[in-house]
């Protein structure tokens, strides 16, 4: 097996090969920073690369190993981490190059627990500034480029930008990012990669730089279903430094990962064709019908009934709670024209300050009423199935920084404050990944596990990857 190959395999079979004796930690964590020193100078995915650090840890997983002192089945095995957690002593910029020196004094939560578990950090991973962007552009510091085009810089989605092309061009075998209306599992279904957005509440976001404080959630970007849950339940559980986890129920994967996948009765409602948005695709549209065909061979009871949401209205909804609740954070340097931060980000982020109190807490109401509604209408359905994008990826010079279609169908999850997964789930005619998305009701993370299991089992999308033969003989940029 190459190296190529070994940073390709999913965490599950990762695990599997060191507990075999088959490979080594040193072996995978060395295999991804020889692909990082080849390609990111084209792919850009990571801010700061542990390379000293992650060899170490490596070399000591080894020995813990040999020793009969194995941690569970992510011991050993690289990640990469958005670069909004803070791990103390480095470096966190939170994508802006204004925030350049700054050194945490604190290691969030999630990253602890994942430490705990063995993993071994790769590094940090660029994202769009302040994590306040769906496209993944981002001036100051440049923008990662979705390695599916090697040809023409197309974006990888934001803002965990960098996570996404980190994983998809097997830099790493998973990544952490963070989502507020999209941000885990826009780059997830642009580069190909499963990606889930736990409720909120799940993971703690203690040490985490915020954007939007009550709609961000942290979750995986990797190659499986499994995978996803494995990183998730790692992170999971309550903290006394973040509230929100206190009240939460315990999230069990074991049921749905035991034995082979098991989907029949499930009771899924997948969004009709003509409640489509005008600009959907066609191949998007084909990749839902073929994924509802998918479904109900594996047994799912899957019906196509117009959903009572107005997407278009809660994704508006959702972004002036973001706006703002991002002009409350940052609203002591943001306007300063001296700093280097991104114009459009700058703009998104001013935009909160005409938000007034009694704005805000209409809009609060507004959002708790609509997820009671939400509630009301899923009680006898296991999941609703959407696409997770009505797009493939965009060539960087084409964005439009005012227009939201990334946003069209991810806002909703947290806006409602239910879990979402996303699933590659084809290819466009030019080569660019196509995904759905499986919404659940809050902690019905295992439900969607459970009908990911299966579609994956049965689809092969999430084996995909990239061709990076342009990237190898041409120069860097």
């Amino acid at each position: 097996m190459t190296a190529r190959d070994l940073t390709y395999l999913p965490l599950t079979e990762l695990s599997r090969r060191l507990g075999a004796g088959e490979t080594s930690s040193h072996d995978i964590v060395s295999a991804c920073l020889d692909r990082i020193a080849a390609y990111d100078g084209r792919a850009h995915a990571f801010i700061d690369v542990y390379r000293d650090a992650a060899l170490d840890c490596a070399a000591a997983a080894d020995l813990e190993r040999k020793a009969g002192l194995v941690r569970g089945p992510l011991h050993g095995l690289p990640i990469a981490l958005k670069d909004l957690l803070h791990i103390k002593g480095r470096v966190t910029t939170a994508g802006s190059k204004s925030w350049h020196g700054r050194v945490a004094t604190e290691t969030a939560t999630a990253v602890e627990r994942l430490l705990a578990a063995g993993m071994i950090p790769l590094g940090k991973t660029h994202m769009v500034e302040f994590a306040f962007g769906g496209w993944g552009r981002n001036e100051p510091m440049g923008a990662p480029w979705n390695p599916w085009d090697t040809r023409r810089h197309r974006v990888a989605g934001g803002s965990s930008s960098g996570s996404a092309v980190a994983v998809a061009a097997g830099l790493a075998p998973a990544a952490i990012g963070s989502d507020t209306g999209g941000s885990i599992r826009i780059p997830a279904a642009l580069c190909g990669l499963t990606g889930l957005k736990p409720t909120y509440g799940t993971i703690s976001l203690a040490g985490v730089v915020p954007l939007a404080t009550t709609l961000d959630s942290l979750g995986p970007l990797a190659r499986t279903v499994e995978d996803a849950a494995l990183l998730t339940a790692a992170m999971a559980g309550p903290d006394p430094r973040d509230a929100a986890t206190l009240t939460v129920p315990r999230l069990d994967f074991d049921p749905v990962l035991a034995g082979a996948p098991d989907v029949r009765r499930l009771r899924i409602t997948a969004i009709p064709a003509d409640q489509l948005p005008p600009d959907t695709l066609p191949d998007v549209a084909r990749a839902l019908q073929q994924a509802i065909a998918v479904l109900r061979e594996q047994g799912a009871l899957v019906d196509e009934v117009r959903v009572p949401i107005d997407f278009e209205d809660l994704m508006l909804r959702n972004g002036r709670i973001i706006a703002a609740e991002a002009w409350a954070l940052h609203r002591a340097y943001i306007e300063d024209p001296k700093l280097p931060i991104d114009a459009w980000v700058r703009k998104r982020t001013i935009g909160g300050k005409a938000f007034s109190a009694a704005d805000y807490i209409d809009e609060l109401t507004r959002r708790k009423r609509a997820a009671a509604d939400f509630a009301a209408w899923m009680r006898g359905r296991d999941a609703l199935l959407t696409p997770t994008l009505p797009i493939t990826a965009t060539a960087i010079e084409e964005v439009d920084e005012v227009a939201t279609p990334l946003a069209t169908f991810t806002r909703v999850a947290n806006y409602l404050g239910i879990c979402a997964l996303s699933l590659p789930a084809g290819m466009s005619a030019d080569g660019l990944p196509v995904a759905v998305q499986l919404l659940g009701a809050p902690f019905a993370e295992a439900t969607l596990v459970r009908a990911g299991r299966a579609f994956q089992q049965a689809t092969d999308w999430h084996l995909q990857r990239p061709d990076l033969a342009a990237w190898e003989s041409a120069p860097h940029a």
